[in-house]
């Protein structure tokens, strides 16, 4: 995937907590559980399973111990198109930008724009405390994404993800379909702690895969503020990569490749990597939200 090198980045999508003393300072245990982690983290933390009660009012108040928001040297660093060609936190960016801009024209109004959070190590969310080691999620109870950058290397290194900017885009992508399912009431239809090959957990996140592959069949066309598409080419081998990828995050995979090599389908909470690929491909063949209702089949 390549970006238009003239482009102009908007980093307010973002916000920074990675400088001015980090996150590492923030003790929490479960750390380096990777994709394992999300498979039990993420399923509390998409249904919006924390305390309202312990909800801070403000995102400085989310912050781990010693944390800061530093937004500015972002927007210093990530100005261009070309920045985000040359560097991984700009792409980003760059895809926040398309997949808010996609949102915004398919919902209108309806649409409310969300940031994501950058940080390292650790970090508080409006759904608790969360480590490197949760993976990207989505908080509702903030309405914030949130992602440590090395999570994209992790998927390389401990998974064997073939990895690249799209298969960035897609996951990043996909924590912004939780925010439309939030947005939509979808979530809500979700009760915490389900599980199953055919549970609302599973349903809810193979709809996340779906929207994912929607706004991937329009990032060469969605414009952004010039009226130009800030994503000038994807290829198939992009779209290649990205199916390795949700192969590679399938419950099945993760529970046979780092679990005693079995699977448990009672305790699938985001589908099989069959399942993850088909709907993102759903998705990304229609280029339709619409066709990624699967709350309406029986078969997933």
């Amino acid at each position: 995937m390549r970006y238009r090198d003239d482009a102009s980045l908007d980093a307010s999508g973002v916000e920074d907590r990675r400088r001015g003393g980090g996150g590492r300072t923030v003790a929490i245990g479960g750390g380096g559980l990777g994709l394992v982690g999300v498979l039990v983290l993420v399923l509390f933390q998409v249904l919006g399973g924390s305390d309202p009660t312990q909800q801070a009012g403000s995102s400085l108040d989310q912050l781990g111990a010693g944390q800061t928001i530093d937004d500015g040297q972002l927007a210093q660093e990530c100005r261009t198109g070309a920045d985000a060609n040359a560097r991984r936190e700009c792409a980003v960016v760059a895809d926040i930008e398309s997949i808010q801009d996609y949102w915004g024209g398919v919902l209108g109004d309806g649409y409310v724009p969300t940031r994501t959070v950058y940080f390292s190590g650790a970090t508080r969310t409006g759904c608790g405390a969360a480590s490197s080691g949760t993976g990207p999620f989505y908080c509702p109870a903030d309405e914030r994404v949130y992602l440590d950058l090395s999570f994209f290397e992790e998927l390389r290194e401990r998974f064997g993800a073939q990895g690249g900017t799209f298969v960035d885009a897609y996951v990043v992508a996909h924590e912004y379909g939780h925010h439309v399912q939030h947005l939509l009431g979808t979530t809500d239809r979700v009760q915490p702690g389900e599980t199953g090959p055919t549970s609302g957990s599973v349903r809810l996140e193979l709809q996340a895969d779906c929207y994912a592959g929607a706004w991937a069949n329009h990032a060469t066309t969605v414009p952004d503020d010039s009226g130009a598409p800030l994503i000038a080419e994807l290829t198939q081998d992009d779209v290649d990569r990205a199916l390795d990828d949700a192969a590679r995050i399938g419950d099945d995979f993760i529970q046979t490749t780092l679990g005693d090599g079995s699977a448990d389908p009672a305790s699938y909470s985001h589908g099989t990597s069959q399942q993850r690929q088909r709907w993102f491909t759903q998705g990304l063949r229609t280029g339709d939200p619409r066709q990624c209702d699967t709350f309406a089949t029986q078969s997933l």
